[in-house]
């Protein structure tokens, strides 16, 4: 029997997370069954089982994926001298978000805000996603803390600001566009645009106070 490529493989893994991640934002992460996975990737049980045990293993990897796409983007900012300012950054997360993750729903928008939502609140009642978007977090939060050093090196923003406030204030705002994006079906470039615009302005601000 001729040996299955690696590329074969990994084409057959996406074809399954991607028909997860349709079934997961048209119906919810509990209305869907594993039947529906088959379904919509429109192979056999046995074909999908060999590489998700269900539908726990599928919604981690689809986190997982996230978590390796921010952690890149963020960490190969923090590594350039300056870091690219925040507006700059989000957008650049985001684009490179939808070249990884571009399927869209039956109305052709970007769905993965809305399983992204569903996976927070799965963190609520799994251990083990919720250990492994902690662990995430922390990544993500201690690559945007580098960044915000280089900022302080570059004399972008105060020595005494702190990094790590700064941080997690900048991963709220990016949830915060995911939030509106999914729960508001607001247009996802729309909102990209919108989030860059309202960084610039914020940065902007000057404390007027003596």
């Amino acid at each position: 029997m001729a040996r299955v490529s690696q590329a074969h493989l990994d084409a057959r893994r996406r074809q399954i997370l991607d028909a997860a991640e349709r079934c997961f934002a048209r119906n919810g992460f509990h209305a869907t069954s594993m039947q529906d996975v088959l379904k919509e990737a429109d192979l056999s049980a046995g074909a999908v089982y060999r590489y998700f045990s269900g539908k726990d293993e599928l919604i981690r990897a689809i986190v997982a994926e996230a978590i390796a796409v921010l952690g890149e983007v963020y960490g190969t900012a923090a590594e350039e001298t300056p870091p690219p300012l925040p507006d700059e950054l989000v957008v650049r997360a985001v684009a490179r978000m939808r070249t990884t993750r571009p399927v869209l729903t039956e109305d052709g928008e970007w769905q993965f805000p809305r399983v992204m939502i569903q996976a927070w609140t799965e963190v609520l009642r799994n251990g083990e996603l919720a250990a492994q978007v902690a662990d995430g977090y922390l990544r993500v939060r201690k690559a945007w803390a580098d960044i915000m050093n280089g900022y302080k090196a570059a004399g972008i923003v105060p020595q005494d600001a702190n990094a790590d406030a700064m941080a997690r204030v900048m991963i709220a705002t990016a949830q915060g566009l995911v939030t509106q994006i999914a729960v508001l079906g607001l247009p996802a470039s729309e909102m990209e645009q919108t989030l860059a615009e309202g960084l610039r302005a914020l940065m902007s601000v000057r404390d007027p106070r003596p």
